[in-house]
């Protein structure tokens, strides 16, 4: 909590607000004379033809341009899924690279499959381009038990763009949200940026530290990225949702995609009415974009 207290007076020393935009312009490498692919078009493309149903609520396009991913950046994605059809083949073909930050091996066999299944579909570098990958947990253990922190298994100020779309209450459930960012940070290169989507909570809500609804408020992750060091360069609307009022009985899972049914026969089961939360769609989610200062 003293951490976080002493994050929250860096963010005060920023003086930004949460309605701040900025460009986030891309610096093509000379060696990329034209954008061979754009994102448009690779959005556009008919294999994504089963994730396109969720673009309406996700907006791959205004959220990747705002975060300035452009030709012949490396750029990393922690934990990814929806995006690697739109990132690696883009990256592919703009001289760029797209860096799949995935779980380690060996923490069960249900994650280990998961790997694997994500790496066996990701294959083809016709379509894909050569994938690099990393890894990103909290480990937790040791030769005497004790907790071996966060960590990223990326080089320093290696990456111009790393990306995570809606994790931080994970790391937040997890306690080690902290450590994540400060990993973030020292991954990114010198004007690199963070960019973050997350479930948005009400600045008028109270925060859970532990994230346990799914929700975050911009003010905190802003808080947990200054304490890592970065400059927050500005927040979209791309991907709100004024019908979530983000307070739900199941938390966020109760919205679609998830839309998860409480038990049977539970307070909760009391007057729900699934189809009211079908027709909200998917979350409200705030839209940030940090830098690691370049000195």
């Amino acid at each position: 909590m003293t951490r976080f207290l002493l994050a929250c007076s860096a963010l005060a020393l920023i003086g930004c607000s949460a309605t701040e935009t900025a460009d986030a312009p891309v610096e093509a490498p000379e060696a990329v004379e034209e954008m061979r692919l754009t994102l448009a078009d690779t959005i556009a493309h008919p294999r994504r033809a089963d994730d396109a149903a969720r673009d309406q609520f996700r907006n791959p396009l205004p959220t990747l341009e705002f975060f300035g991913v452009g030709p012949g950046q490396r750029v990393a994605e922690i934990w990814p899924g929806w995006y690697t059809p739109i990132l690696a083949p883009y990256l592919a073909e703009n001289d760029g690279t797209y860096i799949a930050v995935l779980f380690p091996e060996g923490i069960n066999e249900r994650i280990d499959a998961r790997v694997s299944g994500f790496k066996e579909k990701y294959a083809d570098e016709e379509t894909f381009g050569t994938i690099e990958y990393a890894s990103f947990w909290n480990f937790e253990g040791g030769e005497e038990g004790e907790r071996q922190g966060a960590t990223l298994s990326l080089p320093d100020d290696s990456v111009d763009r790393l990306l995570t779309f809606r994790n931080v209450h994970n790391w937040m459930g997890r306690g080690y949200a902290e450590e994540a960012f400060a990993e973030f940070y020292r991954a990114v290169k010198p004007g690199g940026m963070l960019g973050v989507v997350e479930h948005r909570l009400p600045e008028t809500r109270t925060q859970d530290p532990r994230g346990a609804s799914g929700y975050v408020q911009e003010s905190y992750m802003k808080a947990l990225a200054a304490e890592a060091g970065f400059e927050f360069v500005g927040s979209s609307d791309v991907n709100a949702n004024p019908l979530d009022t983000a307070d739900h009985p199941l938390g966020v899972w109760t919205l679609p995609p998830r839309s998860r049914l409480p038990e049977e026969g539970s307070e909760a089961a009391k007057d729900f009415d699934a189809e009211l939360y079908k027709n909200i769609g998917e979350s409200d989610r705030a839209t940030l974009l940090f830098r690691k200062p370049a000195d």
